[in-house]
């Protein structure tokens, strides 16, 4: 199974909202047709209509791809849409967090392939990341091609089990969120020492974007790029001995949060 697959049997995209509409983006980007894609949207935006995507209409009887893009808490309600395609030789790829490849198995019926799938909101400009993890009923071909789904929007990396999808929740999957505080608590810092919101904020936004497209485009280790960065003595290394100090430092602090992060995933996933 292939893109060629799609193309001619379709795709069925449930729910084409922030998510939803950075993959479909990305697919047509790629030269996947229009005209291939049938999306069921309760409130779809001016954009979406524009697409030349089959809207809330009848969907293909045996599609190639049905992926699942609603929210986990909406899931229940938008399942039944699909429950017929399932067993029927259609591949089932869902972004839903928090819902159990067995639970989505149960949902369209046993032996059907599913892949799981935890992206990130960086997908909105490419530059997501995704794991994946498919049921046993999943085959090396349909899994490359729900990576190759995924990929439109950034990297893809594929877990070992599906237990590893709780850590990566906390890493990738939230970690934006963690990136955005930085942000504004480095913002709050520099105002704290004088600067204006405004000038600190642009200073705190592109200091840690540019860090991040430094870290992306380098070879070298994020450890080596702090080294490079950190003077004996200087200002830098009078801060991170601030940041890496072994009982209140960053390291802990993160290790508590991703913790917290993970163990609120596995609450969520039962």
């Amino acid at each position: 199974m292939d893109m060629n697959d799609i193309a001619t049997r379709g795709l069925v995209l449930l729910g084409c909202g922030k998510m939803g509409s950075a993959l479909l983006e990305g697919w047509l980007h790629q030269g996947l047709p229009a005209t291939s894609v049938h999306v069921l949207e309760p409130r779809p935006s001016d954009w979406l209509t524009a697409t030349g995507v089959h809207l809330n209409g009848p969907l293909p009887a045996a599609p190639a791809v049905a992926l699942l893009a609603v929210k986990p808490q909406m899931m229940g309600e938008a399942l039944p849409a699909l429950q017929a395609l399932g067993g029927g030789g259609t591949l089932f790829v869902s972004i839903a967090a928090g819902t159990s490849l067995a639970s989505l198995e149960a949902a369209l019926g046993a032996g059907t392939p599913v892949v799981r799938v935890m992206p990130n909101t960086p997908a909105a400009v490419g530059r997501g990341i995704s794991a994946l993890i498919g049921n046993p009923f999943v085959s090396p071909a349909e899994l490359a091609l729900a990576e190759s789904l995924m990929a439109a929007v950034g990297q893809t990396v594929m877990l070992e089990h599906e237990g590893q999808m709780d850590a990566v929740t906390a890493v990738s999957g939230s970690g934006p969120a963690y990136v955005f505080h930085l942000i504004e608590a480095l913002a709050a810092a520099g105002e704290a020492e004088g600067l204006p919101a405004a000038m600190a904020m642009q200073l705190a936004r592109a200091t840690v974007c540019g860090a991040g497209e430094l870290a992306r485009q380098s070879p070298e280790s994020a450890s080596q790029l702090r080294i490079n960065v950190t003077s004996p003595g200087g200002t830098t290394a009078a801060a991170l001995g601030v940041l890496m100090a072994e009982e209140a430092g960053f390291p802990p602090l993160l290790r508590r949060a991703v913790k917290a992060a993970a163990d609120r995933s596995r609450e969520l996933g039962r």
